[in-house]
């Protein structure tokens, strides 16, 4: 029993940052792995970042440097910082849970998303 709701998204210019969240609720997410994917229109959902109970954490090549994602687990929250954004960067944000490593994408629980809208 895992839910999660993603919230932060919005519409940025090129250049601008924003901080998404995800909130978990049902259990706590200490011993689970969770990531952030995107999806843009027409595309493939695509991994961006994971981070596990040690916090452990790995980064699609495309957003290292400029993405950081962390977690609060007394708050049973995850978050994702994205800094100088791109167009390219525009999709729908999923945040995702699994039990065990940050490595492998079988996410077991996600969110509805949250829509983040890069303009030129």
């Amino acid at each position: 029993q895992v839910q999660l709701v993603e919230s932060g998204g919005g519409l940025v210019q090129a250049g601008d940052s924003l901080r998404l969240s995800c909130a978990a609720s049902g259990r706590t997410l200490s011993s689970y792995a969770m990531g952030w994917f995107r999806q843009a229109p027409g595309k493939e959902r695509e991994f961006v970042t994971a981070i596990n109970w040690g916090l452990n954490t790995h980064y699609a090549d495309s957003v290292k440097g400029r993405f950081t994602i962390s977690r609060d687990n007394a708050k049973n929250t995850v978050y994702l910082q994205m800094n100088s954004l791109k167009p390219e960067d525009t999709a729908v944000y999923y945040c995702a849970a699994k039990p065990g490593s940050i490595y492998g994408l079988d996410y077991r629980y996600w969110g509805q998303g949250t829509q983040v809208t890069v303009s030129s």
